[in-house]
Parts: structure tokens; sequence; C-alpha cells
């Protein structure tokens, strides 16, 4: 699935995947870092996701990496205000 996922992101154009690698994601953050795209950690949930959200304003599609539950309930904020600014994301919680 992890391998699938990548190649997706590489068909559209995804070169940078934010996010903080944690438990339930870490074998998905190893994979990623033996691809092209590279992994640019961020020291929390919502900041991964404004940083995903200003690079779809520029590149035109972002991506975010968090673990489960509380990893992906920070994001809420920031996929909120770029879902609101029509910011195209894709975010991966696992």
């Amino acid at each position: 699935m992890g391998g699938y996922l990548i190649q997706r992101l590489q068909d559209y154009g995804v070169t940078d995947v934010f996010g903080i690698p944690g438990d339930f994601v870490l074998q998905f953050y190893g994979m990623l870092t033996d691809s092209p795209i590279r992994v640019v950690g961020t020291t929390r949930e919502d900041c991964a996701g404004y940083a995903a959200d200003g690079y779809a304003r520029v590149h035109g599609l972002g991506a975010v990496c968090v673990t489960y539950c509380v990893g992906g309930l920070s994001l809420c904020n920031s996929i909120a205000g770029a879902y609101a600014e029509k910011s195209p994301i894709i975010v991966i919680s696992g």
C-alpha cells in the first residue's frame, strides 16, 4: 500500500511530504526516505498542515503524513483552513 501511495504522489508531481513520523506511520516514512520524495519534518502536526497548505498554493498539491488519532486531530485547523481556501492537500494518517 505504501509503495502505491508513493507512486501516486509522484504521478501527481509531489516532491515533498510534510509531517512527523509516529508509531503507526514509521514504516511508510521508511519507504518515503527510500523514494525520490523529500520528507520535511515539522515540530507539530498543525505546522505540517500549514506547510502543506503553503506548498499546495505554490506547487498545486501538498501532502502531509502524520500518525492516527492525536496526530490526525491536530491537523483539523490547518486542513480546514486549506479547505476554505480551496488548497488541494493529501492527508496520509495511519
